[in-house]
């Protein structure tokens, strides 16, 4: 009998425990359990997991999982819903137990068979994988109630699985315990006689089982005799949630096992990337269609970088359908559409998912005689690439890599709405596999300049003497922050696009201050800087019976600098890409007003990481107050926290600045 490896680790995809523990009876709480309002190892928690056991039994083709919950909050009930990933194909939900314990002892048990209590959820990606999800909830939650609860997964004998354990939870662990008993072939002392073997994707007999973990401090993964491993845990903390973190799946306590060909991370990497060479090769041949598209796109007296540019914008103008409502595969018979094995499918039916068009323009820029090459990494937005972790999948999207004039320029065409040699923030300082000339096939992407990523808001306020104003801004941006809005405007129609704007600006604008975008300019041209027109109006500021005093900085009123509050830091800091933020916001003041007060001119540097500079310009009937934020760094490391930190402290109290307007002509006692 031959096996076929069909399901990869995923991230939370198994949460799975043993027949055995089937078999087990609910636990009885204890009065203490019963009782608790809070728990001191995790302050202000809105609940506790009291007791975790996953396992995988592959020789039985078993998964399950079983958890206790105390819930402290009102939030806490939230974890009620219990959601379970699966795949459709060869895999059961089965004896799901659940109850709920209520602080007086009193039990209300889940009733009703599987198909009656699970429901549907929208299917989530993990790459190129579908996952589907059922929840079940647990009955007359109420705080203070303990829920406890197993299920089981039962899949098809023709597949085997290799378990990613997910440590930490959204709240904190006391205990927990893990299984895994492998396939029979990798059971120490195994006498096989079935003669039963595992294949991978590529009809490879896999010979090696191997085992990836990023563990708390002097956690042991242990293997029987048998081959069997476990693992125990008390004390877990829960998954991190400071402020602008790496992918946290790049963060948590996890252990990963999968089953390979290889032993090593080099016979793996370096065999796995000539295998995906070959098949982007394969793809991106260059056929006669392709030829003839690219002979009618470009001119022979085009400069190679100006063919460059034509070929991007033809492929970028594709159906991207990672960006519109993929066809079912009934619609893409009825419109006579195939999924594309070659570039040529992609250019004949005018659309592809981002890898499909990114590999199409591999495929034309070789067909222009341009040298061309793809470069697979792992999106910075999901994780952080990990050569230890022999795993292939991890790598989620591709970006070009085009060798002009011995220089190489790297192409974002996958990214709809990128400009030309422009990368999505995601796929900077992202690393992988690139196809190469010379067999070196590590690849890192720089981080982000931050100057092409820039935030221009220009503004014109008209103030009355008792603060009521009105005015318009002009948004101009560039880099990131337009092609944010851009892909937006892909996904949602104009009106909605218009929400989302004024939504994002609702925590930087003045209390009592409203504003709403009128339109945007060039949003459909991705070269051009991206405009937004915004109309304000509202309240602003205090005014007394002498005085008038409004917040200098228009937009900076509320307080919001990251890090200031967070005293100390475990994690790194993440923040995308570098950036810079310019604003100039003149106030048009009525002739019984007078400038008595505006910030003095300042600047506030953290050397080569960042610069804050203000400036004031006063003139009769107006006053100027210019803003720029320019941060040129992406990632800070903890080490590092305190100088961000201080640097973020000064600039949120330089915001802190008032525009004292004196009344020329008044009546009264000021108040």
């Amino acid at each position: 009998m031959r096996v076929s490896v069909f399901i990869r680790s995923l991230p939370l995809l198994f949460v799975i425990t043993s027949p055995a523990l089937l078999r087990a009876q609910f636990q009885q709480p204890t009065d203490e359990e019963l009782k608790m309002t809070a728990d001191p190892k995790a302050p202000g928690a809105a609940a506790v997991y009291l007791n975790i056991e996953e396992s995988t039994n592959d020789p039985f083709h078993d998964m399950s999982f079983y958890a206790r919950i105390k819930v402290l909050t009102e939030k806490g009930k939230e974890l009620a819903s219990v959601e379970i990933p699966y795949l459709d194909s060869g895999y059961e939900i089965t004896d799901i137990q659940a109850r709920t314990i209520h602080a007086d002892g009193t039990v209300v048990p889940l009733v009703g068979k599987p198909a009656d209590l699970l429901i549907s959820k929208t299917a989530i990606k993990y790459g190129d994988l579908e996952v589907n999800e059922k929840v079940f909830t647990l009955p007359s939650v109420e705080v203070g109630s303990i829920l406890e609860y197993r299920y089981q997964v039962r899949y098809s004998e023709h597949v085997v699985s290799s378990p990613t354990w997910n440590i930490q939870k959204p709240y904190f662990v006391h205990k927990a315990h893990y299984t895994f008993t492998p396939w029979k072939a990798f059971m120490r002392d195994s006498a096989d006689s079935t003669g039963s073997y595992l294949l991978d994707a590529r009809r490879r007999p896999l010979n090696m089982l191997l085992w990836w973990t990023q563990l708390p401090p002097g956690t042991e993964l242990k293997r029987d005799g048998f081959g069997r491993f476990s693992l125990d845990l008390t004390d877990i903390p829960p998954e991190p949630q400071e402020q602008w973190m790496p992918p946290i799946r790049s963060l948590l306590y996890r252990v990963l096992f999968y089953y390979k060909y290889a032993s090593n991370n080099q016979e793996f990497w370096a065999g796995e990337t000539k295998l995906w060479s070959k098949d982007v090769d394969h793809f991106a041949e260059l056929t006669k269609a392709i030829h003839d598209a690219v002979n009618g796109l470009v001119a022979p007296t085009d400069s190679a970088l100006d063919k460059a540019k034509k070929l991007y914008k033809a492929v970028q103008a594709l159906e991207n359908t990672d960006y519109s409502r993929k066809k079912s595969a009934s619609e893409m018979k009825q419109l006579n559409l195939k999924a594309a094995k070659r570039a040529e499918d992609t250019w004949a039916q005018k659309s592809g998912d981002s890898e499909d068009i990114a590999l199409l323009y591999i495929a034309m820029l070789r067909a222009a005689g341009l040298t061309a090459y793809d470069l697979k990494l792992v999106n910075r937005e999901e994780g952080i690439f990990d050569n230890g972790y022999l795993n292939f999948d991890q790598l989620d999207d591709d970006v070009v890599i085009l060798a002009i004039g011995g220089q190489e320029i790297l192409l974002d065409p996958g990214e709809k709405m990128c400009p030309f040699q422009t990368l999505h923030w995601s796929h900077s300082g992202a690393s992988g596999a690139r196809q190469s000339p010379d067999g070196h096939y590590a690849a890192t992407t720089p981080l982000q300049y931050y100057k092409p990523n820039s935030l221009v808001r220009i503004g014109d306020v008209n103030v009355d003497e008792h603060g009521s104003i009105t005015g318009a801004f002009r948004f101009i941006m560039t880099g990131q922050e337009a092609l944010r809005w851009r892909q937006a405007a892909l996904r949602n129609d104009l009106d909605e696009v218009k929400k989302q704007f004024d939504h994002s600006l609702e925590s930087t604008l003045p209390e009592g201050v409203e504003a709403h975008v009128d339109h945007f300019l060039q949003l459909d041209d991705p070269d051009a800087a991206l405009m937004a027109i915004v109309n304000v109006r509202g309240a602003l500021g205090t005014a007394t019976s002498k005085r008038l005093m409004l917040p200098a900085f228009f937009f900076e009123t509320r307080g919001a600098h990251p890090f200031v509050a967070q005293e100390t830091r475990l994690e790194a800091v993440d923040m995308h890409y570098g950036e810079q933020t310019t604003d100039e916001v003149s106030y048009r003041i009525p002739e019984s007003l007078a400038v008595e007060g505006a910030p003095q001119d300042a600047t506030v540097t953290w050397k080569d990481h960042a610069v804050f500079v203000t400036k004031t310009v006063s003139a009769p009937g107006s006053v100027t107050v210019g803003r720029t934020l320019a941060r040129a760094f992406t990632v800070a490391q903890p080490a590092e926290y305190q100088d961000l930190r201080g640097f973020y402290q000064k600039l949120a109290a330089a915001d802190q600045a008032q525009l004292v307007l004196a009344k020329t002509a008044h009546t009264g006692t000021e108040n």
